[in-house]
């Protein structure tokens, strides 16, 4: 027996798909609607998205700048442990959702709604996120996936559903050529033409880094000031977290760098080729280890490399909202407190290079390390105990196996 609601919010990107799923949900439980956009960063109209909601009828339109939580409060935070997924993933879609989730859950608690829905199809990681996330904030909220409930299969189905009940979009059955999904940290591409993982990505694809053969034939230099793991300023300038993030996006956009092709695993099961693009957080990421590489403990730094990977599977999997992570993203914050300093980083063709690291908290002492005098800081001799002690059990057990 099919579920009676009266009200529903629906996670609204204004494109073809959320436009038939806004349609679809009034006709199919007679309920209203309320669409809520989370702008993090992605191009798109606000004035379009609230026309076309209205229109198709939403009873409610809510359109919310949510970049700067984005950034301060998931992608930054993310940032701290040096995360990627798979050794290559900066996780640009995974760590949107627990945001859009949370916003979803809340809008619903003071719409009065009865429940949430979302466009995910029934292969993709998107749908666990969505809704693990939101029951992991509300374990009685109601959630539709139509994707997975209704009879459509195709794009070609939606383009169909619109013509029929006079919704108006632009969109054909063969346009575009594959799906694409931004915020402020990354743009992927996935489907249609890059579904054959030994064909090359066309170049049209890339629409945030530039190709390497156009991009400049000088330097680019910029300075990351960093505050206890997360970058605060630019060549000295205070700027807030959406600002670094988009103004390294322009900067290393240009100079070609923050592609990414990449067949990845997904949580349910199957394997799937994305292109990624993450610009500024190509550069982050670089920066943030070399500023840790003079101001954290290298015992610390290795732990947490050790966990960085289960962290990053908790994010692609939906899980930020988790106890683990919560707990795993304490320690990782501890191990961040005197990671403050700048960086330079030089920008040429594609390729990142360091210029510079300095910390008032630097732990790197030139008097220890130089091979020249260095005035009795370190006393040699020292290294032949240590050597010995701790060979000592590869030397018993070398003995018994002779």
């Amino acid at each position: 027996m099919k579920k009676t609601y009266n009200k529903i919010v629906l996670a609204y990107s204004g494109g073809l798909d959320t436009s038939v799923i806004l349609h679809w949900l009034k006709e199919t439980y007679k309920a209203e609607v309320v669409v809520f956009t989370a702008d993090i960063g992605q191009e798109h109209d606000p004035v379009l998205v609230e026309e076309r909601a209205n229109s198709i009828g939403a009873c409610k339109v809510i359109i919310e700048d949510l970049q700067e939580e984005f950034v301060s409060n998931y992608v930054f935070p993310m940032f701290r442990a040096n995360t990627v997924y798979e050794g290559e993933y900066l996780l640009g879609t995974s760590i949107a959702r627990p945001l859009i989730s949370k916003r979803l859950v809340e809008i619903a608690e003071q719409e009065g709604a009865d429940a949430i829905a979302h466009g995910a199809t029934g292969k993709g990681n998107d749908q666990i996120r969505f809704e693990i996330g939101s029951y992991s904030l509300n374990p009685d909220i109601e959630v539709i996936a139509p994707w997975r409930i209704w009879d459509y299969v195709s794009r070609a189905d939606l383009v169909n559903y619109c013509k029929e009940h006079q919704i108006d979009i632009d969109a054909s059955p063969d346009d575009p050529l594959y799906s694409t999904d931004e915020n402020l940290l990354h743009t992927s591409y996935e489907g249609g033409v890059l579904e054959d993982p030994s064909v090359e990505a066309p170049e049209s694809v890339w629409q945030k880094t530039a190709n390497i053969m156009d991009t400049p034939d000088t330097k680019t230099e910029v300075t990351i000031d960093f505050r206890n793991g997360d970058p605060v300023a630019l060549d000295g300038q205070p700027l807030k977290s959406s600002e670094i993030l988009s103004t390294l996006n322009t900067l290393a956009g240009k100079n070609g760098i923050g592609r990414l092709d990449l067949v990845e695993n997904r949580f349910t099961g199957m394997k799937s080729r994305g292109c990624y693009e993450t610009p500024g957080g190509a550069l982050l990421l670089k920066a943030h280890r070399a500023m840790e590489s003079i101001t954290l403990d290298g015992h610390a730094a290795h732990l947490r490399d050790e966990l960085m990977p289960k962290y990053a599977q908790l994010i692609y999997d939906g899980f930020w909202w988790s106890p683990e992570r919560e707990a795993l993203q304490a320690f990782i914050d501890k191990t961040q407190e005197k990671v403050t300093g700048s960086v330079t980083l030089s920008l040429l063709k594609g390729n990142i290079n360091i210029k510079s690291r300095t910390s008032d908290f630097s732990l790197y002492d030139p008097k220890v390390v130089t091979f020249e005098d260095d005035e009795n800081t370190y006393d040699q001799a020292d290294a032949s105990g240590f050597i010995k002690i701790n060979s000592l059990r590869l030397r018993l057990n070398a003995k018994r196996n002779k």
